[in-house]
């Protein structure tokens, strides 16, 4: 059997006046995963246990069948773990975002979703200027990258410290959200020492001459220390592989024993190369027995409070991904799939929510329900109900 996981990041959404009270995922032209809603049976599930936050780190998580309350420690021992950094006792890894900051507002989460090789430059600098023996900071892609405090006497405080993700603040004041508690004044001391770095960096004077956001601030978020997880196959006896363009998504599966498969072209943004992550996720099944296809566009499309092209990713994602796949198992047999969310991200609010997120499951040995559509209204007439989306995945390769 061949089980087959599909992630439309942030697929779901609330009901938009601009689209006649129905959802981005209700009007997009999704032919492929309403097939499999009436081959299978929908259902919802509890990504974001209570306590945490909504966040694509404990989501994946959950849907990859590891329960976050006994495992999560931060999303960046997650990405270090992705990139080959080995977190030894006492460092407390950090996402850094290049961002872009304007009279103290947060103007770009993601300054303009900078290109790895400027981004590069401007890291490199960085650790140059600020880093050492107790600091180190690591290029990662486009935005999205790691700083690592390598000293126990602060571990504790640094942990402590409360910090927010700067695609959730998007258009506010910045200065509200800065780092607060223990720790504050180490990370926002790093952060201001950045400023004068980056607003001379040769890169950023290009960026604005071609009137392109600048990378002009560094933001510190998603902090955690090393951490350790059963192996996939301890847990599922099968082999499996991850495909996915994000550190984070790729970093759990290094942690868990899945091979991480990199697509050429897949950028985690719209452009990303939806085609080349379907053929590659088909290719790996005919040596493996589990694949996970995480696609990031339609999450980034809502951060963005793009609705249009949160719909084109969607209808990207189904045509692409979902089709793909459909096609190739459809008439064979022998396959179990999984298609969902890992969490909402309502373009209302630009930010991920907790509410628990549809799916589908559908292929050999799922007895089909009435269901003839993939909606976030369609879903709840499902029978299928998992308060812990962790026992999801079990559902579907065990149950």
């Amino acid at each position: 059997m061949k089980y087959i996981v599909l992630i439309g990041d942030g697929m779901a959404d609330h009901p938009m006046s601009e689209l006649g009270g129905k959802t981005p995922l209700a009007v997009s032209r999704t032919p492929n995963m309403d097939e499999l809603a009436k081959m299978g049976a929908l259902g919802t599930a509890r990504t974001i246990p209570s306590g945490f936050q909504p966040a694509s780190d404990v989501a994946n998580l959950s849907i990859l069948g590891y329960d976050p309350k006994r495992y999560y420690t931060g999303r960046g021992p997650l990405e270090a773990a992705d990139m080959g950094i080995t977190l030894d006792s006492g460092d407390v890894a950090f996402r850094c975002n290049l961002v872009t900051i304007a009279e103290e507002k947060m103007v770009d989460y993601s300054a303009g979703h900078i290109a790895s090789k400027e981004a590069d430059a401007i890291i490199k600098d960085l650790d140059k200027a600020l880093g050492g023996s107790k600091l180190k900071f690591h290029t990662g892609t486009s935005y999205r990258h790691l700083a690592i405090f390598k000293d126990p006497a602060i571990e504790k405080d640094l942990l402590e410290t409360k910090c927010t993700p700067p695609h959730d603040i998007s258009g506010q004041n910045a200065m509200k959200y800065l780092p607060k508690g223990k720790g504050a004044d180490i990370l926002n001391r790093i952060m201001d020492a950045a400023k004068p770095i980056l607003e001379e960096h040769d890169v950023n004077h290009v960026r604005i001459d071609l009137k392109e956001n600048p990378a002009n601030s560094i933001w510190l978020w998603g902090q955690g220390g090393s951490c350790a997880m059963p192996s996939f196959k301890e847990l599922y006896g099968i082999d499996g592989s991850i495909i996915s363009a994000v550190n984070l998504v790729n970093g759990i599966g290094r942690l868990i024993g899945l091979d991480v498969i990199k697509v050429p072209g897949a950028t985690g943004y719209y452009d990303t190369n939806f085609a080349g992550k379907a053929e590659y996720a088909i290719n790996s099944l005919k040596k493996k027995d589990f694949v996970y296809v995480h696609v990031e566009a339609p999450d980034e499309a809502s951060h963005n409070g793009d609705m249009r092209e949160k719909m084109r990713a969607i209808e990207n994602f189904d045509n692409y991904i979902v089709g793909g796949v459909l096609k190739e198992f459809k008439d064979k047999g022998g396959y179990r799939i999984l298609v969902l969310p890992d969490h909402y991200t309502p373009l209302s609010i630009k930010t991920h929510t907790e509410e628990p997120i549809p799916f589908i499951m559908a292929g050999d040995g799922i007895e089909p329900d009435s269901s003839a559509v993939f909606t976030e209204d369609e879903v709840k007439k499902g029978g299928m109900k998992f308060d812990r989306a962790h026992e999801l995945l079990g559902a579907l390769i065990k149950g």
